[in-house]
């Protein structure tokens, strides 16, 4: 097998296997961190971390933005002469970067892979099409497919909504587009399909029936998942949380939301969350708050990788770069266990003046080189117990005696406030004068940091 895929054109001539070459290396197209087989903690870091890259950021998005044309022309675009040429091009492009970027999994939604038809059928087999190509270099590749996902958000039939959409056909036309990405994705051996609700929400309350909306959602999904499981796939469904934009409150917030929508609809054991930190900084959370709030409930999934700017109030989908935060991160997904079905998926796009072939590859790099780095520096934290016995130190007063009677929910109300009045007088000024001594775990963890090798 060659070391990296090539379809009847090279895309990214010039530009190799990347390689990892250590942190001392000068070389912008090589891996400083990541090293795909190292084994951390049992693991590779391949397995450890999983991979994906985004089809839509990194081979259709254009540069474009709301006062500006285009910047960014692609060659597998500008070169075809029909619609369906340039999406079979775009094909060869991706796993031409797949496999020289040494990613072992992409995620799609079925717009970027196949172009809409006139009509529904027309659409499908579009998808159809362009699914038995993407299965081909799939096989003769490797690369597998973490996830796939319909975008149900571009075409004004959704401007107001897909799933909670007021009108009838509207709804059906989504169902349509589900099915046929559900059918692509077990097609493709996806192991997990995401739901992002990107129109499931409201604009105003004057025209929103509230209830309503969220019942039909709740209806939508149990649908999509009853036909999947009756067509044989036996992956996981995700929804992606997002508080905001476009619409002005969206019924999927943040992970706390969907925990609370997935309960009341009884469909918490089909989904997980797939976490984006951007939407998280949307949300007004830490990356790491949703991760371990996730984690805290059983629904923790997949990842979105990527930051926002803290300076915008949109999203902005930049590629990850803070140490510091992907350490918090992986500190996370460590003691939840680990990746199973999702993975670390680049929802990220270089930037609109980012216009060389190069910069695409050197922004993954810097986004893998730092997860991978966040990785090391989790794991000593983990393998260290530093922080963890300081945590459990902390919450000892309840692994014995009344503490533990009161967390096995063994002691009654009355008896749990007897204890206050039993206190003696002279230490009753000091109850609850602990510190939490957040400055020094601040800066234990920045010793990890800054101590990877």
């Amino acid at each position: 097998m060659a070391e990296y895929f090539v379809g009847q054109k090279e895309y990214f001539q010039g530009i190799g296997k990347i390689r990892y070459e250590g942190p001392k290396s000068d070389n912008p197209l090589s891996f400083k961190y990541y090293d795909p087989e190292r084994k951390v903690g049992g693991k590779t870091m391949r397995e450890h971390l999983r991979f994906a890259i985004a089809y839509w950021h990194s081979f259709g998005a254009d540069g474009a933005d709301p006062f500006g044309a285009a910047t960014h022309i692609h060659p597998w675009i500008s070169d075809a002469s029909t619609t369906m040429e340039a999406h079979e091009h775009k094909l060869d492009a991706a796993f031409e970067f797949f496999t020289k970027i040494g990613a072992d999994f992409y995620c799609f939604h079925d717009r970027d892979l196949a172009p809409e038809g006139d009509n529904p059928n027309e659409s499908e087999k579009n998808l159809v099409h362009m699914v038995k190509l993407a299965k081909e270099r799939q096989k003769a590749t490797g690369v597998r497919l973490l996830w796939g996902t319909a975008n149900l958000f571009t075409h004004p039939r959704y401007m107001n909504g897909a799933a909670t959409n007021p009108e009838l056909e509207v709804v059906a036309y989504a169902a349509n587009q589900v099915k046929a990405a559900i059918d692509a994705t077990i097609e493709l051996g996806g192991q997990g399909y995401v739901f992002w609700g990107g129109r499931e929400g409201y604009m105003t309350l004057l025209n929103t029936d509230l209830k309503r909306e969220k019942d039909h959602l709740a209806r939508f999904l149990t649908m999509a998942r009853d036909y999947g499981r009756a067509h044989g796939f036996r992956g996981m469904f995700y929804i992606e949380p997002k508080p905001m934009e476009p619409t002005k409150h969206q019924y999927d917030f943040d992970v706390e939301t969907v925990a609370g929508f997935l309960r009341a609809y009884g469909l918490e054991k089909d989904f997980r969350v797939n976490i984006e930190a951007n939407h998280a900084e949307l949300a007004g959370h830490d990356f790491n708050h949703e991760l371990e709030t996730a984690s805290s409930l059983g629904i923790f999934g997949s990842v979105d990788a990527n930051r926002g700017d803290p300076r915008n109030g949109w999203d902005t989908d930049q590629f990850p770069i803070n140490v510091y935060d992907t350490t918090l991160a992986m500190l996370a997904i460590l003691r939840a266990g680990g990746f199973v079905t999702g993975g670390l998926n680049f929802d990220a796009k270089i930037r609109r003046n980012s216009v060389d072939p190069a910069d695409l590859f050197e922004a993954h790099i810097g986004g893998m080189d730092a997860f991978a780095a966040g990785l090391l520096a989790a794991h000593r934290i983990i393998e260290d117990g530093k922080l963890d016995a300081f945590i459990r130190q902390r919450y000892s007063s309840f692994d014995s005696d009344i503490g533990k009677r009161f967390e096995d929910g063994h002691l009654g109300f009355e008896e749990l406030a007897q204890l206050a009045s039993t206190a003696s007088s002279p230490n009753a000024e000091k109850i609850g004068r602990t510190s939490g001594k957040q400055e020094y775990l601040e800066n234990l963890i920045m010793q990890y940091v800054l101590g990877v090798e």
